[in-house]
């Protein structure tokens, strides 16, 4: 009898072990997740491009000796239909001089929708020197069935990026975030119902 009971209190024992082991384990995965996020932000890993930038236009100076090509590259996630596209594939910049490139979303559905386009930069090293003065993306975008907008990108390569990276892709994932923007949709659908009461 004193067998069993020490039995099921040895069987107890590593119950209540693996299941902290467990708690651990799901605690850990959660915590890596803001961990990645702020390593990739710092190291430009992963391509993730930083928030907006703010620079003084007399403290940089441009590096007029050399170009860096710029491909722009964009595509929809499944489930968002709109249509999206870069006015130019690509152009070539000197370091530490601004730019603007448009890229244009056509919404060919009969409803408001709402999109949100996520950056990368490949290869992930050049991810740091790539800033963003104004973007399409640090925002949602909402269009109305049938509308087509245009939404400029203003950038920088910094001077101080590696001689050895002479090319660099921006990437655009354009995904629907209706489903999470119902103030925008509403404020859309008020607007429309004060514009129809006005005529």
């Amino acid at each position: 009898m004193s067998n069993q009971l020490e039995q099921r209190a040895g069987v107890a024992k590593t119950v209540r072990k693996l299941c902290l082991v467990l708690v651990g384990m799901v605690g850990f995965v959660f915590a890596l997740v803001p961990i990645y996020d702020l390593f990739c932000e710092v190291t430009g890993l992963n391509g993730k491009t930083g928030g907006q930038y703010t620079y003084v236009e007399s403290e940089m100076e441009a590096d007029l000796s050399r170009e860096v090509r710029v491909n722009f590259i964009t595509n929809t996630n499944q489930g968002m239909n709109w249509e999206f596209w870069p006015e130019k594939g690509a152009i070539k910049v000197n370091p530490g001089t601004v730019h603007t490139v448009n890229f244009f979303v056509r919404n060919p559905s009969s409803t408001p929708t709402v999109g949100r386009a996520i950056p990368s930069v490949a290869p992930g090293l050049a991810a740091g020197y790539f800033h963003k003065t104004e973007c399409f993306c640090f925002e949602q975008q909402l269009l109305a069935p049938g509308e087509t907008m245009e939404m400029p990108l203003r950038f920088i390569v910094g001077p101080e990026i590696p001689g050895d990276i002479k090319e660099i892709s921006l990437s655009y994932a354009l995904f629907d975030v209706t489903d999470d923007s119902e103030d925008l949709i509403e404020d859309f659908k008020r607007g429309l119902r004060n514009a129809t009461a006005s005529l």
